[in-house]
């Protein structure tokens, strides 16, 4: 008996998750089906190892199966000298694991790569049970992190496309024409094809929902414009620890775990660095390794403030056996995605320095120091969010970066001019204050460039500050 067929709204809802419902007590065996040495340099015309370890990959594809709290059962490597069209793995390999997966009871598997529709069809039939891909499992976890409205229409939009391409294995009954009616009605379309248009208008709906979102963004960008602070954002791999180096430099409660995706939702604070000036800190969604950019680009709203940023933390969880690797896919995701990463706008942060062997250690710390008394210096801030080592010079290196786009004065005033010394207080940075027997005070002071016109209509006597002073 065919499955019954499903009102639209609960249709496109059921379509919504690439996979249906994953049980979170489901036994899972995680699959690394990963391109030998050999095979790499044959197709690359390259003799050199891939970056990133085929343990780390699994272990990986592991932890994301983790976080949306699937029991995994064991994750293996499957290595493969070439991709099968039909079903990706080998024919024996296929056999082993159907073998081993009737044994165990397993209930999905998750297979760490691209699959094709025809692929995971071949492969659900060949297990006797679910199986989804790298981008199916992300999509999952993504669907279950988004808490807001933003969030959840863009997870929603993600989904349905990633589904659009899916519907020939999604449906029993989906090449069931629906009947025609009168005598130019024809035979009707097919239901696959009324699903496809289906989607395709909950897609062009959502769309419209999200660019008024972006305008609402928009409004918010211009009321914070009137007054202006720096844009300070975090990016990184997931699980870099950047909503907890969030949390130290600004007394937030942002959710930190270690777990690969703990926070989806972007979140802005403002903080005050060492000198008094206000900038906005913002944390954004992690990036992974293999991820279409499709998916990162449904999220382009949520990116919005690392696009405005004035500066962007690097945060690299230097303890990771693949950081480098970790920073290429950072740094790839971010020029696709058409962000500039410039030297003079980047600051690399080389995070939990508490889990480093003494050496490492040392070693880390004395390529660190290397900078720390040039404010020009593009060498990485080692630290530990979850100590706060390294957090003050971190700090002071921000304010040196902003510092370079901004003129300093030096600035005299008559002991009884308090309004002029509030205003200064609330409107620059203070450098520096001293004062006279007699009252008179000295200041050095730093200026944005668009409050530098008020400043000097105000302060016409304010003379203007070399490097060297």
């Amino acid at each position: 008996m065919s499955e019954p067929m499903l009102p639209g709204e609960a249709r496109l809802q059921a379509m919504a998750a690439p996979e249906g419902d994953i049980a979170a007590a489901t036994h899972t065996l995680v699959v690394g089906p990963y391109l030998t040495r050999t095979s790499l340099s044959r197709n690359s015309g390259q003799t050199q190892e891939p970056m990133r370890s085929s343990e780390a990959r699994i272990d990986e594809a592991a932890g994301l199966a983790v976080a949306i709290e699937l029991d995994v059962t064991e994750a293996i490597i499957a290595p493969v000298s070439r991709i099968r069209p039909s079903t990706y793995l080998g024919k024996g390999r296929v056999e082993e694991l159907a073998g081993r997966i009737k044994a165990e009871e397993i209930g999905l598997v998750v297979m760490d790569c691209a699959l094709s529709p025809v692929q995971q069809r071949n492969l659900e039939k060949a297990f006797g049970c679910k199986v989804i891909d790298r981008t199916g499992l992300i999509l999952e976890i993504f669907g279950r992190r988004a808490s807001t409205r933003e969030g959840t229409l863009q997870v929603e939009h993600a989904h349905l496309a990633y589904q659009r391409s899916r519907l020939v294995r999604s449906w029993t009954h989906l090449e069931r024409q629906r009947g025609g009616f009168g005598f130019l009605g024809g035979p009707g379309e097919t239901q696959i094809e009324a699903d496809r248009r289906m989607i395709q208008e909950r897609m062009t709906k959502i769309e419209r929902e999200l660019d008024s979102v972006t305008r609402t963004r928009g409004l918010h960008r211009e009321s914070r414009a009137r007054v202006p602070y720096p844009i300070v954002a975090l990016v990184g791999y997931t699980n870099a620890g950047k909503s907890t180096l969030f949390n130290a430099l600004t007394k937030a409660e942002v959710m930190a775990k270690d777990m690969l995706f703990a926070t989806l939702d972007p979140t802005a604070r403002a903080t005050k660095l060492p000198h008094g000036e206000t900038v906005i800190l913002s944390d954004t969604v992690g990036f992974i390794s293999e991820l279409p950019t499709a998916l990162i680009a449904a999220f382009r709203a949520t990116l919005e403030d690392v696009i405005e940023a004035d500066i962007l933390l690097h945060v690299r969880d230097v303890s990771h056996v693949d950081s480098e690797a970790q920073a290429e896919d950072v740094g790839e995701v971010l020029r696709e995605l058409g962000i500039e990463t410039t030297a003079e706008r980047i600051i690399e942060v080389w995070n939990k320095a508490d889990l480093l062997d003494d050496s490492e250690r040392t070693r880390l710390l004395n390529l660190s120091a290397q900078g720390r008394n040039d404010r020009d210096s593009d060498v990485p801030i080692l630290v530990s969010a979850l100590t706060a080592e390294g957090l003050a010079a971190l700090s002071g290196r921000i304010e040196a970066r902003i510092a370079k786009r901004r003129s300093t004065f030096a600035v005299t005033l008559a002991p009884e001019d308090g309004a002029a010394l509030n205003w200064l207080y609330e409107n620059a940075e203070v450098l520096d204050r001293r004062a006279e027997e007699a009252g008179t005070i000295h200041l050095a002071i730093r200026v944005a460039p668009e409050k530098e016109p008020r400043f000097l209509n105000r302060f016409a006597s304010a003379r203007k500050l070399s490097r060297a002073e």
